[in-house]
């Protein structure tokens, strides 16, 4: 579900971009008081996971289409809201700099769709008080299939009203709407269970985690996460590395929409604010679609493997270096002044 920058106006790209960065401000600015420094490192694995995960598109029986984890739900169980959004923040920004995937200019709509829902508005108002009830697989994988429907259904509509609000006319509302919202739900089905199956097999390691998540606490100092975080980055591992490979060629739920209202899963906009996002993003972009070019136009496999590697590593610097430093100026501002008194 990134968007590309003809699906929006430059006005409505800057006023996205401009939300998404007040909510990226904001969910620094509570991470000051709501940032467990043991989970920072799990930050950066996760931000791998994600990256990852999203390079493998799943068929959607009967359809045509595929789809991949937007991994929202999955971030804000396992870090809380507002890291969880700084993480996605930070694969998203990897995504679109140095992969080609998703627009610039729509880089603030692609935040919000994927990142506000799930993250900060999902999660603590839907999964958070299904499982408070009281922690169980059977209350985790509830939690985790309505969630993220309800989540990737209100991004997928967002999608709509931005292209709407940016006047593409190539993709009238009702019909647009009428694709869009049940792909995605059958989209948020599959990655439902795949998030309720990660989320129990980590209950099921370290029940800690996720209780601690929930109940918004630090965890205990005798309580160690190593041996979770280091299964969590075998499997990004696996997924970029290797899984990545057999990802459906299948067109996603929005390009899927897009070929069946105006008959071609990209759109094209011409104007300088187009021109100038599309220049940067070429000269930034290292490996466009996640792999490198051979003499025929066509992806290599190594390079989507490679693609997947060095993607999660950056992701992994990136969200972890952003933990590291909210923590870093946390501690400098709590550090205690000391005076000393002349004889």
């Amino acid at each position: 579900m990134h968007m590309a920058d003809a699906l929006v106006s430059p006005a409505v790209g800057g006023i996205m971009l401009a939300a998404s960065a007040g909510a990226i401000a904001y969910s620094a600015y509570k991470c000051k008081d709501n940032l467990d420094e043991k989970k920072i490192p799990l930050m950066g694995v996760m931000g791998a996971v994600i990256f990852a995960g999203q390079m493998v598109n799943f068929t959607i029986p009967g359809t045509g289409s595929s789809g991949h984890i937007g991994g929202g739900i999955l971030l804000a169980a396992l870090l809380g809201p507002f890291p969880a959004f700084l993480t996605i923040t930070a694969v998203l920004l990897i995504q679109a700099l140095f992969f080609a995937d998703g627009g610039l200019l729509a880089l603030g709509a692609n935040i919000w769709n994927l990142g506000f829902y799930a993250c900060l508005l999902v999660y603590p108002f839907v999964f958070k008080p299904i499982v408070k009830k009281g922690m169980t697989p059977k209350r985790i994988m509830t939690a985790s299939i309505v969630s993220v429907v309800l989540a990737l259904s209100l991004g997928a509509f967002s999608v709509v009203v931005e292209t709407l609000a940016s006047g593409i006319t190539a993709l009238p509302f009702v019909t647009f709407v009428g694709l869009m919202t049940p792909i995605h739900i059958a989209i948020g089905l599959i990655e439902g269970i795949v998030t309720g199956g990660i989320l129990v097999f980590v209950y099921n390691m370290r029940p800690e985690l996720l209780e601690s998540t929930v109940e918004n606490k630090k965890l205990p100092s005798n309580i160690s996460i190593q041996k979770v975080m280091g299964m969590l980055l075998i499997f990004a591992v696996v997924l970029g590395g290797g899984l990545s490979l057999f990802a459906s060629a299948n067109p996603d739920g929005l390009e899927w929409s897009m070929e069946k209202v105006a008959g071609t899963p990209e759109l094209e906009a011409i104007g300088s604010v187009y021109e100038e996002a599309g220049s940067i993003q070429e000269s930034t972009a290292f490996l466009p679609d996640y792999s490198f070019k051979s003499a025929d136009g066509e992806g290599s496999a190594i390079g989507t493997s490679v693609s997947g590697l060095i993607g999660g590593g950056f992701t992994l610097l990136l969200a972890g270096g952003t933990g590291a430093l909210i923590y870093f100026i946390k501690s400098r501002k709590e550090k205690p002044v000391i005076v000393e008194k002349k004889a």
